[in-house]
């Protein structure tokens, strides 16, 4: 039995060999242009190569070993496991204690010059250990068996267009398309692996790396990133950490940050809420580009800010409201009938059919984005200002009409209070940009006509009097997180009545565990059957709105709360279920880590990045009566 990272600690956990282990037991390796998950157990039962988006070489998270994996383990019973990163690294060190000694494994991927490569390296720490090692490698998601050979100085796969090749001076023995070795470790020794993936119609790599070296280096390129953060506030280390994590789910060669670099894990256990978030979303737009900019990092703000232009430009109704890694459209939704699911959570998915879906959101996400960009020292882009004015005439004609809402909803289209929120952001800081770029006259008068009539749309339909509180759309009784955004966003200045009125509601309504919900399931139509996690990122919107509404010890209990929640190594996923006390949905996420980052900027300065987004104190902030 290994202990596996709980809330708050550690605690014990049983899982069945062969099974996925749950969500808190893995940790992130990647070099900015993919990912793996590696398990306290040794085992690496997640990486897609090339990219986040390519299909996986090792796929045990979503089915069992014999869709793919990598283990390295002692050969005998594990008493305890200890781990770690590296300090400002995403270098893992995991140490396996076992009753005749303790081994240590470093895994990693050195940020690629060429061949992509995944490294492990079996340290003795203390006594002499015996050491199984399996290697099964299941090209296509698991569906695909590839040709195994045993070659001087290691091994080759090769299957369609996906080819790996395993350097190691272990002798190698095959069993069934698995490649299997046993060895002992004695303390001061050490046994090396290098993987790496290149196309099978050419050779492999002539060079690989040399581990050591490879370790060393791999060490110093995340340490320099990790010196430029400029956030020196007291929860610096979660920070760094969410901080190096995001670096991991950027793909460098383009600056697009994928939500997740996993795809269906469950929002609830054995459910069917199961999506792939291998992919960048446009929502995320301005929550990044202030993350990054509010911790020093101008240059990856910037390239965020270049790959959201590339993406979104041409007809504003082409626009969707995610992407490739590069700015690919077509992300066709499939099912894999042959993977059985993250603890039998099926479907499993591959692309995401909400690429087609209105999300009138998406909209004042790229004018937010756009405007703080200008707002806090990115240099101004013609080209972003004509895209900008291209979308809002969009915004302009569209803004009544229901859509599909922040949740991307497969129940069909409503009129979402959050959405019409969120075109008013649109017009406002279209506003703000053009009094920026000092332009007048009748376009800047019209934007400012419709902005306040927009306003005056959404206090008279999105809010329900009889109970203080905005409510999820229009007309409606129902509550949703996102109201939770209003003042953060600046639609209302944080001590209105209304804004005030709804966060208690949510409190009241939507909170659980002392963690916040999106909605309630069974009363909203989105098309699923109900039941799902508490939402994190929903819940570190409380802890900032808490805090613009002058509440800041509650902001501050419940965002330690949330903080108890990150693994032994400083990962969240999307949600989280307080009765298992698990870990649920596509891990690392993204959007939690994010909002983590926003939230202790908030709360360790008065002038938080939630008041200069909301726009709190700017001129051209006007707060209509309801």
């Amino acid at each position: 039995m290994l202990r596996c990272p709980g809330q708050g600690g550690s605690r014990r956990a049983t899982y069945l060999p062969g099974m996925a282990l749950p969500l808190e037991a893995y940790a992130l390796v990647g070099d900015t242009q993919s990912a793996a998950l590696v398990g306290t157990d040794g085992s690496i039962d997640w990486l897609c190569w090339p990219r986040f988006d390519s299909d996986s070489c090792f796929a045990a998270l979503l089915g069992n070993e014999d869709h793919g994996r990598w283990r390295i383990a002692p050969g005998i019973p594990v008493q305890h496991v200890r781990r770690r990163y590296r300090p400002d690294t995403l270098v893992l060190e995991t140490e396996l204690h076992t009753a005749t000694g303790v081994i240590r494994l470093h895994d990693f991927m050195p940020v690629r010059a060429e061949s992509p490569e995944l490294i492990r390296i079996v340290e003795g720490v203390s006594g002499r250990v015996p050491v199984r090692f399996e290697l099964v490698p299941r090209f296509g998601y698991g569906d695909r068996t590839p040709l195994v050979r045993v070659l001087p100085g290691g091994a080759s796969a090769r299957a369609g267009p996906d080819a790996l090749f395993l350097h190691t001076d272990q002798p190698l023995r095959l069993e069934d398309a698995r490649l299997l070795t046993d060895f002992t470790v004695h303390e001061g020794e050490r046994v090396s692996f290098v993987l790496s993936w290149h196309p099978s119609h050419l050779s492999p790599p002539p060079v690989r790396s040399e581990p050591l070296a490879a370790l060393e280096n791999t060490c110093r390129w995340w340490t320099q990133w990790a010196r430029r953060c400029t956030y020196q506030g007291p929860w610096r280390s979660q920070v760094m950490r969410s901080l190096i994590t995001l670096k991991g789910l950027t793909y460098s060669p383009t600056g697009g940050l994928v939500a997740a670099p996993t795809t269906s894990l469950p929002e609830r256990l054995g459910g069917v809420r199961n999506w792939d978030y291998r992919y960048c979303w446009v929502r995320d737009a301005t929550l990044t580009l202030l993350a990054l900019l509010h911790a020093g990092y101008t240059q990856e703000a910037r390239d965020w800010r270049d790959w959201l232009m590339r993406a979104v430009a041409g007809e504003p109704d082409e626009l969707q409201i995610m992407y490739g890694v590069a700015g690919e459209r077509r992300l066709t939704e499939l099912e894999l009938p042959w993977l059985p699911g993250y603890e039998s959570s099926r479907p499993v998915r591959i692309g995401n059919a909400a690429v087609n879906q209105l999300q009138l959101d998406v909209f004042g996400e790229i004018a937010d984005c756009l405007y703080q960009a200008r707002m806090h020292g990115v240099p101004p882009d013609d080209e972003a200002w004509d895209v900008g004015v291209h979308l809002l005439h969009f915004v302009e004609e569209h803004w009544q009409e229901p859509d599909e809402g922040i949740w991307e909803v497969r129940g069909g289209r409503q009129q979402f209070t959050h959405s019409k929120v969120m075109a008013w952001v649109a017009m406002d800081r279209a506003v703000r940009s053009a009094t920026l770029r000092k332009l007048d006259g009748a376009q800047l008068e019209h934007w400012r006509t419709l902005r306040d009539r927009m306003h005056a749309d959404i206090c008279a339909n999105g809010y329900d009097a009889r109970r203080n509180t905005f409510t999820q759309t229009y007309g409606g009784t129902a509550l949703d997180a996102s109201l939770l955004l209003l003042p953060l966003v600046g639609f209302l200045p944080p001590e209105d009545p209304r804004v005030r009125g709804t966060v208690d509601a949510i409190q009241r309504e939507l909170c659980h565990g002392g963690f916040v919900r999106r909605y309630h399931t069974h009363q909203t139509r989105d098309g699923l059957p109900p039941g799902e996690g508490v939402f994190l990122p929903c819940s570190f919107w409380l802890a900032d709105a808490l805090a613009l509404i002058g509440r800041e010890d509650e902001a501050r209990e419940l965002f330690e709360h949330l903080l108890s929640l990150c693994n032994d190594v400083g990962l969240l996923s999307e949600e989280y279920d307080p009765e298992r006390r698990r870990l649920l949905g596509n891990f690392p996420q993204a959007f939690s880590h994010l909002a983590l980052v926003r939230s202790a900027q908030n709360l360790s300065r008065a002038q938080g990045p939630h008041r200069q987004r909301g726009c709190h104190g700017i001129p051209e902030i006007r707060s209509p009566g309801p």
